[in-house]
């Protein structure tokens, strides 16, 4: 697999200047548009499945309206067209596609009163460039073709989502597909756009990424990233080879412990210890014999058990109270200088001082926050700015990577690299989750995995394994699923 970029509605437009720059034609470029999502429709649906009403708006999105509506029809559907202009106030493009379909097709008012009902409706009403709230004619329509049980296919984006961040702008269609350009947009991939989407598909009309505008670092979070950084153990490997993880443990939830070791251990760390009160360590030994116990009453003890060079990345915060001890303990693991995670009470801890934590940040320091943990930590970073910036400008902040998390995750790297998940189950909102995906960082981190590649696969199982789980999930589930998934990648 390769790389898959995400991009912004201006980068597109950038990618469209560039590749217009090199001679091309514009026209052409809205003819293979069309036909993508013609052929996609065609593809999924017989002609003769029933009406198809085309709705085209006032710009270029409504100009590929107007060539998927004369491709369809011309390929035996039952095509009509309404369109938010008359014919002839089409500009550009849109009025070169708009002068094919009167032709020979009809225009029905925009008047949603008036429309027959359809079976399919193509939305090729507002495309990626929309950045006001709907209002109007334009939410009628919308309003009607969301109640109209219709099959809709979307035109790029569903009109009424925003392509920078997935904001509804006042009113959207639900999509059952969206057929996009290029690349994949960052609102196809954040909530809550991608619940509008459908099924994405992302079409190739000779857009290449030589194109993309130079400085592009976001991607959509699959094995083409970073699949070729992951482990995979060699016949001379030994325990000690495939690393030893610590997982630094509390008497107070020591459940979320005993999961994130467990979920370090089944993605392949060779040894993991746990370093917890001498009272607990029985109940992290109880169901998982293989590992080592390390008693650790006070902050001299953990500074001792890092002395030992073997250990190779550690985890901090799972199950901790955020106090000045977990504090404490998450400065020490930090300045041992090992790959390390800071998750759960090692963040909150840091709430009223959050520069004491930055300053020890590395880019082998991964921070995994949920929003209530990112709000406290980055309370200027608040939710006017999209999900990807706001982790983007935490990740340099910091020093360290984000994985901001969420059902549409976001992994940050210090140096701007973003990595949108949009694998991810519902399931996964049950307790222990999030320790169990520390873990997973935790495993990978110790069988010497760079941080950003570390967290973004992590994540990666991490939601593939709810989506194989499934109902009735819960946490203990998960490290359970991960070596199947780690045989299906070969």
């Amino acid at each position: 697999m390769v790389r898959q970029p995400v991009v912004t509605s201006s980068e597109m437009r950038a990618a469209e200047r560039a590749y217009f720059a090199r001679g091309n034609d514009s026209y052409e470029l809205m003819r293979r548009a069309g036909a993508a999502v013609a052929d996609a429709i065609s593809r999924a649906h017989a002609p003769d499945v029933g009406p198809v009403l085309v709705l085209c708006g006032p710009g270029n999105n409504g100009g590929d309206g107007f060539v998927i509506a004369d491709l369809l029809r011309h390929a035996g559907f039952d095509v009509q067209v309404a369109a938010m202009r008359a014919l002839q106030d089409y500009q550009g493009d849109a009025a070169t596609a708009a002068a094919k379909w009167g032709q020979g097709g009809n225009l029905l008012p925009f008047e949603p009163a008036d429309w027959p009902r359809p079976f399919l409706v193509v939305d090729a009403l507002f495309g990626i460039g929309l950045d006001r709230k709907l209002e109007g004619k334009a939410t009628a329509a919308i309003d009607w073709v969301n109640r109209s049980g219709a099959v809709t296919w979307a035109v790029d984006v569903p009109s009424g989502i925003s392509a920078d961040d997935g904001r509804v702008l006042g009113a959207a269609i639900r999509a059952t597909n969206t057929v996009t350009f290029g690349w994949a947009k960052v609102g196809h991939l954040l909530l809550p756009g991608r619940a509008y989407c459908g099924t994405l598909v992302v079409a190739p009309i000779g857009l290449d990424e030589t194109i993309v505008p130079a400085g592009g670092k976001t991607f959509r979070n699959d094995n083409g990233f970073w699949g070729s950084s992951l482990p995979r153990p060699g016949p001379l490997d030994h325990k000690y080879s495939r690393g030893h993880a610590l997982v630094i443990g509390s008497s107070e939830m020591p459940g979320a412990g005993r999961l994130a070791a467990l979920g370090a251990r089944r993605i392949g760390a060779g040894m993991l210890s746990v370093a917890a009160p001498a009272a607990t360590l029985t109940l992290y030994m109880a169901d998982q014999p293989g590992i080592i116990a390390k008693p650790a009453a006070r902050a001299e003890d953990l500074v001792e058990i890092l002395m030992d060079r073997r250990i190779s990345a550690v985890l901090v915060g799972s199950g901790l109270v955020p106090n000045t001890t977990t504090r404490e303990g998450v400065i020490t693991a930090l300045s041992a200088g090992r790959p390390a995670v800071v998750d759960g009470g090692g963040l909150t801890a840091f709430a009223d001082r959050p520069d004491d934590l930055f300053t020890l940040g590395r880019a082998d320091v991964v921070l995994t926050p949920h929003e209530g943990e990112f709000r406290r930590l980055f309370p200027d970073l608040g939710p006017e700015l999209a999900k990807v910036e706001r982790a983007r400008r935490a990740a340099a902040r910091a020093k360290a990577v984000i994985v901001l998390k969420g059902a549409d995750t976001v992994i940050a790297a210090p140096d701007g690299s973003i990595l949108i998940n949009d694998v991810s189950s519902p399931y996964l909102a049950t307790a222990g989750s999030g320790d169990v995906l520390a873990g997973l960082i935790l495993g990978l981190l110790a069988q010497g995995m760079p941080a950003y590649p570390a967290a973004a696969a992590a994540v990666w199982f991490h939601g593939k394994a709810g989506l194989a789980l499934g109902p009735g999930l819960i946490a203990e589930d998960l490290p359970g699923a991960i070596p199947a998934l780690l045989a299906g990648l070969g």
